[in-house]
């Protein structure tokens, strides 16, 4: 792809919180050209790539809900994806390559049936043969697993459910998932294809990341072990509750995510045994988790902050 063919949609105040305006987002994404758009309103998408006057080949869809509130998700995890989809073939698009997650493998969560309707939209548009797609799954990313480096470092224990080992993931850096997604639109086996991918290391439970941190700052390791039992007690008590206190819906829902995150892991589920496997989960790229902890260590987790998102 020259850089002349580059085309970047974002929203005017973009970042966590909205903390950059269109000239830093224009800087950050250098080498695209850049348009601004509400990707939650159809009409404000087509006129910005309209605007932007040149047929598309391929639309690459990085969109996810904020936070995964109930209301968020299905308006970004499938409205504005979707909508993404139909401006994108109102110009000439005939590939899609979208950013789903493996966890839809098993979906108990709202933002997780939404990504599902829309790779199910996804599927039934390559069906009529006027579009193509890989949907890409990937396992959890670095900076997902990079908020309680600097708590460990301040003194602070590690924090993890059970005994540490109730889950495990092959975790994949930005770089190397935007490169294999880039790979989505040069090679054909990557077609129609739905594509789990994690990162070279093997599959690491909570408990060996945390003794990760603690070696690489030559720390006796400390941990904070949580019983499931209190986050099924609260997630419990907050159910009752959204029955008579609507609004305390996407509290709920925070607590089932947190609560899905303490015990599935993040690899490739075997449909046959219900059962997830770290052997069958493909890997891909060469940035490993311990390269990206020590940089935490080093740097701190600026440009890897997950606002909404974070958990710790």
């Amino acid at each position: 792809m020259h850089q002349s063919h580059k085309h970047a949609v974002a929203r005017e105040m973009s970042g966590i919180n909205g903390r950059y305006g269109k000239n830093e987002t224009i800087e950050e994404l250098k080498g695209a050209q850049v348009c601004f758009a509400d990707v939650t309103d159809i009409s404000s998408l087509k006129a910005a790539i309209d605007d932007v006057g040149v047929t598309i080949d391929v639309i690459i869809s990085c969109l996810a809900s904020r936070n995964g509130g109930v209301k968020d998700s299905w308006r970004i995890d499938y409205d504005a994806t979707n909508n993404s989809l139909i401006a994108g073939k109102a110009v000439g698009a005939s590939h899609f390559v979208l950013l789903s997650a493996i966890c839809v493998q098993k979906p108990l969560l709202e933002f997780q049936r939404a990504k599902l309707k829309f790779e199910a939209e996804l599927q039934r548009e390559a069906e009529t043969g006027e579009l193509t797609y890989s949907i890409v799954r990937p396992t959890a990313f670095f900076k997902s697993l990079g908020g309680q480096v600097e708590l460990a470092k301040s003194g602070k224990p590690y924090v993890m459910f059970g005994d540490g080992r109730l889950c495990a993931c092959k975790p994949i850096s930005e770089q190397d998932l935007a490169s294999f997604m880039v790979d989505c639109i040069l090679e054909e086996d990557k077609i129609n294809k739905i594509l789990p991918i994690g990162g070279p290391d093997k599959a690491l439970t909570p408990l060996e990341q945390g003794e990760m941190i603690f070696r690489l700052m030559g720390k006796e390791p400390k941990f904070l072990k949580v019983p499931l039992g209190i986050m099924d007690f609260a997630i419990g008590v907050l159910d009752f509750l959204v029955k008579v206190f609507p609004s305390l819906e996407d509290a709920a829902e925070f607590g089932k995510i947190g609560r899905y995150y303490a015990a599935e892991s993040m690899l490739l589920l075997n449909p046959e045994t219900g059962e997830y496997d770290a052997n069958a989960t493909p890997s891909y790229g060469r940035d490993t988790l311990e390269e990206f902890f020590e940089r935490v260590l080093r740097e701190g987790m600026a440009g890897q902050e997950l606002g909404d998102q974070a958990v710790f």
